[in-house]
């Protein structure tokens, strides 16, 4: 054999590699026993050939051929390289969704089939919507708003709004110059101020265990009232006071009752008036005898008989009643 048959043979065996390898890259394998369907998509955008063909969350193919279809209101047929195993029907659907990344899958969902397809055929297409799109439809109002809204305020904000609202700003600058400014020179006030919160709050910790100790023994306190013998103590001087208001009912009753002696004493006005007359009696005679003491009282230094010398002195006394009336006129005679 020739060089330059072997060359060319060389040649096609390195062609027929070169177009299978380039087929396996884009996901085709012309090797394999694989079944090829179709479905048909309004967009699939996001989608490439190689892309997995998912069953139950597991590979089960790839898009191996997408072709655009403009006597299908431009619909794309997709080709779908399926495992031998995995059998699809008329029931079978080729649903069209996509991550969030953008990236596109298809996933088949099987139902109960009538017939059972062996490649070749279209499969029901479904397609999901996502996210982005989801985003995009919300989303794009808002924005065309938002524009709006921005081109208003542009009309309204004029040159002198313009120029009142940099002023403003300049002002707000200024004044957060100023602020900070006044917090410089006050920074040692400041300081102070923090290291007495941190001294108030280090005194409040203490303060706390002390209330913490005190509440302690208010527990204890309580503890001891409740098992001390309150009941009994109760009890006896509920009975001491139902005693002494016994007695005191006694005594009420005794000075309220006229045939005893404190009633008599009390509510005798008799006897009033006769402690009455006394009284006076007794104050006119100590007034007499402050006035004359030889008329009851005589002394005899040299025990020389003195000639007895009789006189006669009359004491007349009336007593009155509390109301201005007289009670008895008394008279007393005396002789020395």
């Amino acid at each position: 054999m020739s060089k330059e048959i072997k060359v060319a043979l060389l040649g096609l065996v390195a062609l027929a590699a070169l177009y299978v390898g380039f087929n396996f890259l884009k996901g085709s394998n012309l090797l394999s026993s694989d079944r090829t369907y179709f479905a048909k998509y309004d967009n699939v955008d996001g989608l490439t050939v190689g892309n997995p063909v998912i069953l139950n969350g597991v590979k089960v193919g790839q898009v191996k051929q997408m072709e655009l279809l403009p006597e299908d209101r431009n619909r794309v047929k997709v080709s779908l390289e399926l495992q031998k195993g995995v059998v699809v029907g008329d029931s079978t659907v080729a649903s069209l969704s996509g991550s969030l990344l953008g990236s596109k899958t298809i996933t088949l969902f099987l139902g109960r089939n009538a017939t059972v397809y062996n490649g070749g055929e279209e499969l029901r297409s479904y397609t999901v919507a996502s996210i982005t799109d989801a985003f995009q439809a919300k989303a794009l109002p808002v924005l065309g708003t938002v524009d709006s809204t921005l081109i208003k305020i542009n009309g309204f904000l004029n040159k002198d709004a313009k120029v009142s609202l940099q002023a403003t700003l300049l002002n707000a600058q200024g004044s957060t110059e100023a602020l900070k400014n006044l917090l410089l020179m006050n920074q040692r006030n400041i300081n102070e101020i923090t290291t007495n919160m941190a001294k108030l709050s280090g005194d409040l910790q203490v303060t706390s265990k002390k209330f913490d100790r005190i509440a302690s023994n208010f527990a204890v306190l309580s503890d001891s009232l409740k098992v001390a013998p309150v009941g009994p103590a109760m009890r006896k001087l509920n009975v001491t006071m139902t005693e002494a208001q016994a007695a005191l009912t006694g005594v009420n009753k005794a000075l309220t009752d006229q045939k005893g002696s404190l009633g008599k004493l009390i509510n005798d006005t008799l006897l009033y008036s006769n402690l009455n007359s006394t009284a006076v009696s007794s104050d006119a005679l100590l007034k007499d005898l402050k006035a004359n003491p030889k008329r009851y009282v005589h002394f005899s230094v040299f025990g020389g008989a003195a000639k007895d010398k009789k006189t006669k002195t009359e004491v007349e006394t009336t007593a009155t009643r509390p109301n201005g009336t007289a009670v008895e006129t008394e008279t007393k005679t005396t002789v020395k």
